[in-house]
């Protein structure tokens, strides 16, 4: 007959082991969004679509004046920040809970290559930014005789 080691805190400690793996997991896959940036106090829903000339991107900004949003347009990587303010200054005893976000935003998106950064367009309409990003024309292969 062997004898076996009873060790009851293997079985917790693989526990452990495996919510820290899964938490872990969680965190970088949420990290692997960098269209947000931690120094914003909140960051807007977007939505991106393909069609196929353009590209849109509509971003939920209620509240927010056409005023306070700036877009850019820099090495091939799209800025959208902006600020939404109270409209004024209000007594907060009186709320019971407080949950739209203000304070200023930031989101980037890098674009592809088809991407034509010269002809963006945005427009913003009941709490909604619309941009659209036309695609490039694609260049056809040119034949290059070869002469003897």
């Amino acid at each position: 007959m062997s004898l076996l080691r009873y060790q009851p805190w293997d079985a917790f400690s693989q526990v452990r082991d495996e919510m820290n793996r899964l938490l872990k997991a969680q965190v970088d896959e949420q990290d692997s969004d960098n269209s947000r940036v931690v120094t914003s106090h909140w960051a807007p829903a977007v939505d991106i679509r393909e069609e196929q000339s353009r590209f849109v991107i509509y971003a939920d900004l209620p509240g927010v004046k056409v005023d306070d949003i700036e877009i850019t347009m820099e090495k091939g990587v799209l800025t959208v920040r902006g600020e939404r303010s109270l409209e004024k200054e209000e007594d907060r005893s009186g709320f019971r809970r407080i949950e739209r976000a203000r304070g200023t935003f930031y989101r980037r998106f890098s674009l592809p290559d088809s991407a034509d950064a010269e002809r963006i367009q945005a427009k913003s309409r009941d709490g909604v930014l619309e941009i659209v990003i036309p695609k490039q024309e694609k260049s056809q292969p040119r034949k290059i005789a070869v002469q003897a």
